[in-house]
């Protein structure tokens, strides 16, 4: 198992062009991934978000978190600190030291985190990094990778089985690629509410209309009213959706959101293109569900 997870963090480093912070945190997502696998978490939630979307269909950027959501409220059951001892055995096993903790809510909130920490510099030198690399590494930095789950999901979702093929195949629920369209849609025009860019949102957004995913409104306006920032008596339409995607894409700071994404992509002139006529382009070619 430990050269396995060597041959996985090397195929991360070169993916991340060297960045061994980014390759070592994909390194233990996937195996933290693998470790809920083997338990009965796939049955009471799913996978979604950008990692989700790096992870099953390609999505060329890093991504910090693995995020999840409950399939139905009402688990009062659930318990998320339950499943850490199995993501902490499972990197255990492919050589990894971690400690997981659950982040104490300083508000009310139904969305449960946690953070995996691993000693940077120590598990690289384990994954047969040069020295010299290495030893520009903090003796005391530390790799976060923050673990999310939402614990009132909004309803409306649709969900897939899907396949994970690295350290070893294993299978995990996920939303469907129309449904974590519609949580990327939720996102952008949450954060344009609050006057808060995250370029990342953007890049997604691009992205799923480039690989031709539809979207399904549906459950994007069941998590607009979750938020109320949707009130309407009537069903949301396309006509209003693109209203207000409009809306955001004509006031969003695009400086601020290139700046916010550029860290994250192997080629930050990716998003030289990004102006307003460019989103507009993008919104005239989304598909509705």
């Amino acid at each position: 198992m430990i050269d396995a997870s060597k041959q996985l963090f090397y195929d991360n480093l070169k993916r991340n062009n060297g960045a061994t912070d980014r390759a070592l945190a994909e390194t233990i997502q996937s195996i933290a991934m693998l470790g809920i696998s083997r338990t009965d978490f796939f049955t009471k939630a799913a996978f979604y978000g950008g990692t989700a979307l790096r992870m099953l269909y390609g999505l060329d950027r890093f991504s910090e978190d693995l995020d999840f959501s409950l399939i139905k409220t009402g688990l009062e059951n659930f318990k998320f600190d339950s499943y850490f001892n199995a993501v902490a055995d499972e990197l255990e096993a492919f050589g990894f030291n971690v400690d997981i903790n659950l982040k104490v809510k300083k508000i009310i909130s139904p969305i449960e985190s946690a953070f995996i920490k691993a000693n940077t510099r120590v598990h690289v030198l384990q994954a047969g990094v040069p020295d010299v690399i290495a030893s520009t590494i903090h003796r005391n930095a530390v790799c976060k990778v923050k673990i999310e789950i939402d614990t009132d999901p909004p309803g409306g979702a649709e969900y897939d089985v899907s396949y994970i093929d690295d350290p070893v195949p294993f299978t995990v629920k996920t939303y469907s690629p129309s449904a974590l369209f519609a949580g990327k849609m939720d996102a952008m025009l949450s954060r344009g509410w609050l006057k808060r860019v995250k370029g990342r949102d953007w890049y997604d957004f691009a992205f799923f209309v480039r690989k031709k995913i539809p979207l399904l409104l549906g459950h994007l306006e069941e998590r607009l009213r979750q938020k109320k920032i949707y009130t309407s008596g009537n069903q949301l339409t396309e006509d209003e959706f693109k209203l207000m995607l409009n809306e955001r894409i004509k006031t969003v700071n695009l400086e601020a959101a290139k700046q916010d994404v550029s860290p994250f992509l192997r080629d930050p002139r990716e998003v030289d293109i990004w102006s307003i006529d460019y989103f507009s382009h993008v919104m005239n070619n989304i598909l509705i569900r």
